[in-house]
């Protein structure tokens, strides 16, 4: 529980850290620098661990990578030049809700009428949060913080085929694919146009940060909380991330959100939360059927 809460602090003051170093550097530079570093800090860790490094699949890792670390990292960054860092946070975080529907159309998952509910609900409370009657913030930054969330959800399929079919470490698995995302978004970075980096105190401070704490270490505490608590729990804490990212902008940037905007936001945690205390009751029930199943069988 201690590894958990720490997780989501750092993960949820994150957002205020990556809004605060847009004036000192472009956003894919910073990306690619951040994730270049992280991915060598999750080598040095499996060094550390003499966990087996072995690439396996290499296509679909570096797809994986191409998702969840280049163009997730990006949007991301971008959507934050002009959007606020509560607000991205929570239209990033509705990831889960893109998951479903595309789990279902890619995987064969089936998407219960409990489940569809909870999308619904979760698409009520976008609506609220975007509030496109008003036209308030950066509708380009809501689209690239939505986009974020969608190359997110698309990356969890990839990573969830990998795993299905290839025997690969995890810890190797989230390295290798951030290696490959960090290459691309080098690349990116190398063919756009953009300001020199400000070598301020702050820029080092938020590249320490997210590329250690946010990236490297904070990813072991996740890897760390799934092996300890179950998948719904573990489910749960991430509603903490994106509240305390709206909290934190708040009260360190003065981004207080519109009643409008806290209503969304309450609906589309409360969609988060429904849906993963119904998806953690299911998985005890099963568990509970197949271990009486195997000791009617015995």
């Amino acid at each position: 529980m201690i590894a958990l809460v720490v997780m989501a602090l750092i993960w949820g003051y994150n957002w205020v850290v990556m809004k605060k170093v847009v004036p000192y550097a472009d956003p894919f530079d910073f990306s690619a620098i951040r994730t270049l570093l992280g991915a060598t800090a999750l080598f040095l860790v499996l060094v550390a661990a003499r966990r087996p490094m072995r690439l396996r699949a290499p296509r679909r890792v570096m797809l994986l990578g191409l998702l969840q670390t280049a163009a997730f990292t990006g949007l991301v960054q971008w959507a934050l030049v002009s959007g606020g860092a509560g607000k991205t946070a929570v239209l990033v975080y509705t990831m889960p809700f893109w998951l479903l529907p595309l789990a279902w159309a890619l995987l064969g998952e089936r998407v219960r009428r409990v489940q569809w509910i909870a999308i619904a609900t979760a698409a009520l409370g976008l609506l609220l949060v975007l509030e496109p009657w008003s036209m308030r913030g950066s509708p380009l930054a809501s689209l690239l913080a939505l986009g974020g969330g969608l190359a997110w959800a698309l990356a969890t399929v990839v990573a969830k085929r990998i795993r299905r079919e290839v025997e690969m470490d995890l810890l190797a698995l989230t390295a290798w694919q951030m290696l490959f995302g960090a290459l691309a978004l080098c690349l990116v970075a190398m063919a756009l146009p953009s300001r020199p980096i400000t070598p301020a105190p702050y820029f080092f401070f938020a590249l320490g940060f997210t590329a250690l704490l946010a990236t490297g270490f904070a990813w072991l505490l996740w890897l760390y909380v799934l092996q300890h608590l179950s998948a719904g729990m573990a489910g749960l804490s991430a509603l903490g991330i994106p509240l305390i990212g709206v909290l934190a902008g708040w009260l360190e940037l003065g981004e207080r959100p519109s009643s409008a905007e806290l209503g969304g936001m309450a609906l589309i945690c409360a969609a988060l939360a429904f849906s993963s205390l119904w998806s953690a009751w299911r998985g005890q029930r099963l568990a509970r059927q197949a271990e009486a199943a195997a000791a009617a069988g015995s």
